[in-house]
């Protein structure tokens, strides 16, 4: 089952193929999400838009709840509302059995 993976930073070696391994992380982690972050945080998610693992990444950051940062293209408020989608739907399928 894909989502009982183990989440650690080598899984599947994903990183090396990540776009961003030669970019500055700086670039992933702006201060605040106006202004200037603004402007960061499109330019980090243009470098996830054609990254061959940018799945893999957003996976990573969902299991390890990564609460800051750009990660698979998502940004902090994005990645609280798969979480909570997530939830929700996990509890529709509990409820149902």
């Amino acid at each position: 089952m894909e989502s009982m993976k183990l989440a650690t930073w080598d899984c599947e070696d994903w990183r090396v193929r990540a776009h961003c391994r030669d970019v500055d992380p700086g670039l992933f982690f702006p201060v605040g999400v106006t202004g200037e972050a603004e402007v960061q945080i499109r330019r980090a998610k243009r470098v996830c838009a054609d990254c061959d693992v940018r799945l893999e990444c957003l996976e990573f950051a969902l299991r390890t709840n990564q609460e800051f940062g750009i990660w698979g293209g998502k940004d902090e408020e994005e990645r609280r509302v798969i979480r909570r989608i997530r939830r929700l739907q996990r509890r529709a399928v509990s409820r149902a059995i």
